[in-house]
């Protein structure tokens, strides 16, 4: 796991042509607006999150927000434990996104 500030995470993301954009908040936050191509799986809904996890491909590349950066920094450690190797926390999670932001 490792944790990029806002610009570091923005950078790697639109470098990567591997990656995987991971939203990590409820479904309420998701309404108050997302990063656009988020896939969105709420890291409290606990063994539900393992389960919709595990069926993702583990040879991407993960970018993983929630609100202010601390549910994103517990997922990306619990995908590592999944055997996923490479997941990059946002740091100050979207409460600091500056980029690009989508509606439902």
């Amino acid at each position: 796991m490792a944790d990029l500030t806002q610009e570091e995470w923005a950078d790697q993301l639109q470098e990567d042509t591997n990656s995987f954009l991971l939203d990590v908040r409820t479904p309420e936050e998701m309404e108050e607006g997302f990063i656009p191509g988020a896939v969105n799986i709420d890291i409290y809904l606990g063994q539900e999150f393992l389960d919709e996890v595990g069926k993702l491909d583990k040879g991407k590349n993960y970018y993983v927000y929630c609100r202010s950066g601390n549910r994103s920094g517990q997922a990306c450690a619990i995908m590592n434990s999944l055997g996923f190797a490479n997941a990059y926390n946002l740091m100050g999670g979207f409460n600091e996104w500056e980029g690009e932001v989508a509606e439902e």
